[in-house]
């Protein structure tokens, strides 16, 4: 299954003599190489080495033949790594690629030998409102909803994410019927417990504020790790603060925090995702031991 890694992971193929680019259409050798620009008619144009290939735009991505993918996801390809097939050598004429024909590939491999709790590498592509669109394998894509990239909610994918950013992330549903992959980001992110033990009372951290209500201020200390401040209006969703950690009683699962002042969000570097797993099975998940209602199984 390593063969399907997704676009931004695949090795990229070294420049190809004749020989072996023939050899690559006879074996239905999968190759990667950069996409260097899209044409008019929205082919896109890769160097092989000893020839210039094209994806013409019908098998440049595998929604657009299917009706389900606007044209972008083909021109956002321009500077990336594509995967592709060789589909003919027409003679003082471009190779004949397709990229669709790696996407159907790997997506025909994932719904075969993939279930619910499978963790697999994927790498963000696009972000939106309610979630992000990841390569699971060859460009093919799945949706990771907003609601399952953490516990701690935010307003818009990219405040947790950025595009091209590898992750790890766990299969939350196969559609066979409509052949969509479903993806879950939290719950390799550990429990309120694992994430709590990262921390020390009379340590003062950087957070970002998730809530505010009239008792008090959430701030977001780790993705799956919040604490609570006094209540403080002048704050919104999204600032950037420093909390001094007063209490962590894990007995009641609770933190207490006081803000200390307030930071440019834009200075505040964006830590790794504090993974606890990246590979294997996940049968179940529960976020806290005493909350049986949250567990997740698979």
């Amino acid at each position: 299954m390593n063969w399907y890694l997704p676009e931004g992971l695949q090795p990229r193929t070294a420049p190809l003599s004749a020989a072996q680019l023939r050899q690559a259409l006879e074996r239905g050798t999968l190759l990667t190489a950069p996409a260097l620009w899209c044409d008019e008619a929205h082919g896109l144009h890769v160097d092989l080495g000893c020839c210039e290939g094209v994806i013409p735009r019908a098998e440049a991505d595998l929604g657009v033949a299917e009706g389900t993918a606007r044209d972008i996801a083909i021109l956002s390809r321009v500077g990336r790594p594509v995967t592709f097939r060789v589909t003919a050598l027409p003679a003082g004429e471009p190779a004949q690629l397709s990229r669709a024909a790696a996407q159907r590939e790997a997506r025909d491999a994932l719904f075969a030998r993939r279930r619910p709790g499978d963790i697999l590498p994927a790498v963000v592509t696009s972000l939106a409102p309610f979630g992000a669109f990841c390569d699971v394998g060859c460009g093919f894509p799945a949706l990771l909803p907003l609601e399952r990239l953490a516990v701690a909610r935010v307003r818009h994918s990219r405040e947790r994410l950025a595009r091209d950013q590898p992750i790890y992330a766990a299969v939350l549903r196969l559609d066979e019927g409509r052949r969509r992959v479903t993806l879950t980001l939290r719950e390799l992110l550990g429990t309120w417990e694992e994430n709590a033990a990262r921390f020390r009372a009379g340590q003062t951290v950087p957070g970002v504020v998730r809530g505010v209500t009239g008792y008090g201020v959430f701030v977001e200390l780790a993705p799956n790790l919040s604490g609570l401040a006094e209540a403080d209006p002048s704050l919104q969703p999204g600032d950037a603060v420093t909390v001094y950690l007063k209490s962590i009683d894990p007995a009641r699962r609770r933190i207490k925090l006081a803000i200390l002042s307030r930071l440019d969000a834009a200075d505040l570097p964006r830590p790794p995702l504090p993974y606890t797993r990246t590979e294997g099975h996940l049968d179940a998940w529960q976020y806290r031991a005493d909350e049986p209602k949250r567990r997740v199984l698979f």
